[in-house]
């Protein structure tokens, strides 16, 4: 087997081409969409697809394209300064700004813990019949077994966590097999731009869902000298090969996304029965009774998978928030046991789970602003980027996201 370094180099001289030049590229952004396929989007997806059928489509479809633009950016970012994006405000901005943003980035992980293991707990819950609190601590157990395989060098947690998301993409994909939406019906939720009446928090938790804080900050760490590169020459290729690899992840987790709006709105939007997605443990139970052949059991395995893949993803973005703001590093298995607590309180106060995911989405959604203006301010400079500064119609294009993110945001609190 060629190792994965050997074969960056080779693909940057010329000496591999076609898939073979960008296999050794591929990692990073599948590391980061498993933020996009979280349990938060198994509830927003779900609740949207069964109280508005496919109208939400296009919200899932912008909030997608939204999202390859973000990690793009924060992709090449870190090719282009060796640096994740904290550290890059560490370097650039005052010591005040550094600790505010360091203590909300720590917020907005903590809500995302809140969604990834509720949501892991949940699965298990669900699929096997076990009480939330054993679900929660078998949960855990799984989430440092996964964590524990950095220790034999990061691909192989790297290869492990995109193997989980290929177990969401073929249950998603059995689902679509045995709910049959009709191809015109989502094509219409996709195009129609049109947003029904009460839809605005869900529209807002699903952005928040799709375009996560948290990974904008991992992404950038993940490709941060990941591939050796001498001049501003082989940069720009290590980037072009890291752009196929956010087409190509964020692709499946778009299609993720959409399927399972196409799957809640076929199911249950179409029977009438449009309060199942507000109930995670509803839309099993639907599932089973409406399609059979355990269409809800392969629903509750995605979850479970689906919980701790993005868990673990959580717990690694908040190790390199802390170190990028403050240079300081805790054991990532203290880590993933301290942010356990809110989602153990959550399921100790008897708070419906599902809720729990659908509300921390919203939280989420106010939290991107606050990694993606330094991140589009970053990008756009010459002095920060060099050769990978953006062009002007990419940074206008990420200054739209931001302004349509905060403009939702305040569309849902004057409208709530």
């Amino acid at each position: 087997m060629v190792d994965t370094a050997l074969a960056a180099q080779q693909a940057l001289s010329g000496e591999r081409r076609g898939l073979r030049a960008v296999t050794p590229f591929l990692g990073p952004a599948f590391i980061a969409c498993v933020a996009y396929v979280d349990p938060g989007n198994f509830a927003t997806n779900m609740a949207g697809g069964a109280q508005f059928g496919y109208a939400l489509g296009w919200v899932v479809l912008t909030a997608n394209l939204m999202a390859m633009l973000v990690q793009t950016l924060s992709a090449k970012l870190g090719i282009a300064t060796g640096m994740s994006l904290p550290e890059v405000c560490r370097e650039r901005l005052p010591r005040p700004l550094v600790i505010f943003l360091w203590a909300q980035a720590e917020i907005v992980a903590m809500a995302t813990d809140l969604a990834e293991f509720t949501g892991a707990a949940l699965g298990l819950n669900l699929v096997f019949g076990l009480s939330i609190w054993l679900s929660a601590l078998l949960a855990a157990l799984a989430t440092f077994a996964v964590l524990a395989m950095e220790v034999g060098g990061f691909r192989r947690l790297e290869a492990a966590i995109t193997a989980l998301v290929g177990v969401v993409v073929l249950a998603f994909i059995l689902e679509l097999v045995a709910a049959r939406p009709p191809a015109s019906a989502v094509a219409g939720g996709v195009l129609a731009f049109r947003l029904p009446g009460g839809a605005a928090l869900l529209a807002v938790s699903i952005v928040g869902a799709t375009v996560m804080p948290h990974v904008i900050y991992l992404h950038s760490a993940l490709t941060r000298g990941r591939v050796a590169s001498a001049d501003g020459r082989e940069r720009r290729k290590v980037f072009r090969f890291e752009f196929i690899d956010v087409l190509c992840a964020m692709g499946v987790a778009g299609a993720i996304n959409l399927a399972m709006l196409a799957t809640a709105a076929a199911v249950f939007f179409t029977r009438g029965d449009t309060q199942a997605g507000e109930d995670l443990g509803r839309v099993v139970a639907g599932l089973n009774g409406y399609l059979g052949a355990h269409a809800g059991t392969v629903f509750g395995v995605a979850l479970l998978v689906s919980g701790v893949a993005s868990s673990c993803v959580g717990t690694m973005s908040g190790q390199v928030v802390m170190d990028g703001f403050l240079r300081r590093r805790i054991p990532v298995f203290a880590r993933r046991a301290v942010t356990m607590v809110p989602a153990l309180a959550v399921l100790a106060l008897g708070f419906s789970p599902t809720r729990a995911l659908v509300l921390s989405q919203v939280f989420l959604s106010f939290g991107i602003p606050f990694a993606l203006i330094p991140l589009v301010a970053f990008t756009a400079s010459r002095d920060v980027m060099g050769g990978l500064v953006n062009r002007r119609i990419t940074t206008v294009a990420a200054a739209a996201v931001t302004a349509v993110i905060v403009a939702l945001n305040v569309y849902l609190l004057v409208t709530a």
